[in-house]
């Protein structure tokens, strides 16, 4: 298992591409050590658009294995409007 990547308050439009960066360095590191599966915490999103979910799904190209933790409310009902709750019941872990 990985050291959980935290993903930030705002995942919008404005963060999209240091949120990117910071996540791709992570898994770079996280590859590196020859971890088995990824797990990317989701517990502080009180905001995020569609360029947030954009950069949750391209996760989906990784071909590492990951699993997302304590998803917020707020990215709960923004997979729910997208139309993405059933992908979004794919990725979270199961407690």
């Amino acid at each position: 298992m990985s050291t959980p990547f935290e993903l930030p308050e705002e995942m919008t439009i404005y963060s999209a591409l240091e949120t990117r960066d910071a996540l791709l360095g992570w898994v770079t590191e996280q590859t590196a050590k020859s971890a088995k599966l990824l797990e990317i915490s989701a517990a502080k999103v009180s905001e995020i658009d569609g360029s947030g979910l954009q950069l949750l799904a391209s996760l989906a190209h990784m071909d590492q294995p990951w699993q997302l933790l304590n998803p917020s409310n707020a990215l709960l009902e923004a997979c729910k409007t997208m139309g993405l709750g059933d992908w979004l019941d794919q990725q979270i872990a199961n407690a």
